[in-house]
């Protein structure tokens, strides 16, 4: 879970389609109780692969199946008192279809640009320039 002691370990995964036009979109959720937009992410359980983590926590918060592909990286930030590491793969949405829920009320598909805008914390932002590059 942790390289260092008292690290959150996390992963997620900058989720994208084709959109009936051919141009890429990317899926942003809204968890109610930060009243955020970000990728789909969480906490790795023990005992868990940072890899198979991002693929759980997408089908979790979006209900769609993934295959990640490029590594994007590792954004590191602080929660209260304690560090949080995110580890994100580009990953093509597979089958699925979101349900709103306690934790995730709503998704979005975007072009990258626009999901630039609305992502509601700076370390997010990056992302969006890693999964271009990773294209």
């Amino acid at each position: 879970m942790s390289g260092r002691a008292g690290v959150v370990r996390a992963a997620g995964c900058v989720l994208w389609r084709r959109a009936a036009d051919g141009a890429v979109e990317v899926c942003l959720i809204h968890r109610p109780e930060h009243d955020d937009w970000s990728f789909p992410k969480g906490k790795v359980k023990a005992g868990e692969e940072l890899r198979a983590a991002a693929v759980r926590e997408v089908r979790e918060e979006t209900g769609h199946a993934c295959e990640p592909g490029a590594l994007l990286g590792t954004v590191r930030y602080w929660t209260g008192a304690r560090e949080k590491e995110v580890t994100y793969w580009s990953a093509e949405a597979g089958p699925g279809a979101f349900t709103p829920n306690r934790e995730v009320d709503a998704v979005r598909w975007l072009p990258p640009e626009e999901a630039r805008r609305l992502l509601s914390h700076p370390q997010d932002r990056v992302l969006v320039t890693w999964f271009l590059a990773a294209r």
